[in-house]
């Protein structure tokens, strides 16, 4: 009886070890590493230990590599905290552990190449959701701002990519343990053919014209946790490159911007409640004579609460449209059962109020372009994306502060988001920070110009206007919730079959 049992624990800790190196790999696939093709390998190796085990194996082999995997692609949380990186990464690992002990019954099944990957479709559009707002951070396809199979996102969505990456993990799994490896070369030979042949973008509809748009980083005082340390700086530093951009457009070496777009945080000082801060960016929006996107944090009625906004700032008319961030970041942002943490976590006083959760997409008019603004993290969120391009965006424009995360791997994460979203809703994107990335994404995808972390500055580009919709755009959650169906029949499924089984 011992050597079996010495056999099983052999097997339980060699499929462990396998779904914990697995989770190292698939990380290593993200920025700021993104060897993309490591997305398909790390996917494979769970994938290949889950395989026709029982669920509890599933459920365990899942949760490893889900840890792993987070503890490497959240490295960058550790300037909060360690105990919030490790508490992060064990909390989103609970829904790897979950898809696992799914996948266990589900590749039982014929037709796995459609249920698993359902499956793991389903897991991130809830992670991404639930609860208090989700965190999409580390879906698969955020893998791909490299990769040529980003351009499925302006089809399908990141979910699509999603499922193709996992689909081909589960066909090659299969192949290997039927010996048959003529369906996974067939099936990869036309992924690669319909990806040469795919335009980018692809959208259908009639194209606009183009805006000549600039984007300032101003720089922060510090980063990590006293990125904003002192009063105002921010704010001078913006104005002093929204100045120096009206010197050159004056002296000819910049041409006229139709807009400019300052980063989320552009303004440290709340101008509504402060005259001086209101003046400063007064004379930085005359001098530029064009309308100014400033990103600032507004005070609320309620002392508790304040708003992380977009204003539009006109040189004649003043502050107008407004856009307020409808994701914000729990334990960044707000702060969940705060009366119960904060006497456990006495770093958590540093957030002491909670920012209001928007409830309007931002669709603003700037310049007379009608623009689909995001704030920081919200460029994992689809949602942002599909209710700003159904409200008519022609450029989408991404506000951002990085200085916290400066130097971790965060920005650069983040920048491969956005890359992705220019293919997915098939416009330009236009990228302001507080210490970079900032820059302009075409709608293929492509860096047009880009500031990179620590620099400071301006840029100013002509960027084009679209109309058009991806079939992205117009599906929107459509995916998921083919996926959710999907999984569902897959699981009845699973279910029917065994009992079948137990009563034969």
């Amino acid at each position: 009886m011992g050597e079996p049992d010495s056999r099983a624990r052999l097997g339980v800790l060699a499929a462990v070890a396998i779904a914990a190196v697995s989770g190292v790999v698939t990380a290593v696939a993200f920025a700021p590493i993104g060897w993309w093709p490591l997305a398909f390998v790390g996917v494979l190796g769970v994938l290949a230990v889950q395989w026709r085990t029982r669920s509890r194996r599933g459920a365990l082999t899942g949760f490893v590599y889900g840890l792993t995997f987070f503890l490497v692609l959240l490295a960058w949380m550790t300037v909060i905290g360690i105990d919030a990186w490790i508490l992060l990464s064990a909390y989103c690992a609970l829904w790897n552990a979950a898809l696992g002990a799914l996948v266990a019954p589900l590749s039982r099944l014929r037709g796995s190449v459609l249920w698993v990957p359902s499956a793991w479709v389903v897991m991130e559009a809830l992670r991404g959701r639930i609860p208090i707002g989700g965190f999409p951070w580390g879906e698969i396809a955020f893998s791909q701002g490299n990769s040529p199979v980003g351009a499925l996102t302006g089809i399908a969505g990141m979910a699509g990519v999603t499922f193709l990456v996992v689909a081909l993990a589960v066909l090659t799994v299969e192949g290997i343990r039927n010996r048959r490896f003529l369906p996974v070369a067939l099936v990869s030979a036309a992924i690669i053919v319909a990806i040469i042949v795919i335009p980018r973008p692809l959208t259908v509809g009639g194209e606009g014209s183009t805006a000549t748009v600039a984007v300032v980083q101003g720089g922060t005082p510090g980063t990590g946790m006293d990125a904003m340390s002192e009063d105002r700086v921010v704010l001078l530093n913006h104005v002093e490159q929204t100045l120096a951009l009206s010197a050159a457009v004056d002296a000819g070496t910049e041409p006229q911007p139709d807009f400019v777009v300052w980063p989320e945080n552009g303004s440290d000082i709340d101008p509504f409640r402060d005259p001086s801060a209101a003046a400063l960016i007064d004379e930085a929006v005359q001098a530029i004579g064009a309308p100014v996107l400033v990103g600032a944090v507004l005070s609320t009625e309620d002392p508790t609460k304040v708003e992380n906004a977009g204003i539009v700032w006109d040189p004649v008319s003043g502050p107008g449209e407004r856009y307020v961030k409808m994701h914000p970041v729990p334990f960044g942002e707000f702060l969940p059962f705060r009366d119960q943490l904060t006497p456990l976590i006495g770093r958590f006083d540093r957030v002491p109020r909670d920012f209001v959760r928007g409830t309007e997409p931002g669709v603003l008019t700037i310049g007379g372009v009608v623009v689909g603004d995001a704030i920081c993290f919200e460029v994992a969120y689809d949602d942002v994306f599909t209710s700003v391009i159904a409200g008519g965006a022609e450029v989408i424009t991404v506000q951002t502060n990085n200085a916290t995360y400066q130097g971790t791997g965060q920005p650069v994460q983040q920048w491969d988001i956005e890359r992705l979203r220019a293919l997915n809703t098939g416009r330009a994107v236009v990228v302001a920070s507080t210490s970079g990335i900032s820059g302009f994404i075409a709608p293929d995808g492509t860096v047009q110009r880009q500031l990179g972390e620590g620099e400071t500055g301006y840029l100013v580009s002509e960027v084009p206007l679209s109309t058009g919709r991806t079939p992205a755009s117009l599906l929107g959650a459509t995916p998921e919730i083919a996926a959710g169906v999907a999984m569902l029949i897959g699981v009845g499924l699973a279910i029917y079959v065994r009992r079948r089984r137990a009563g034969s």
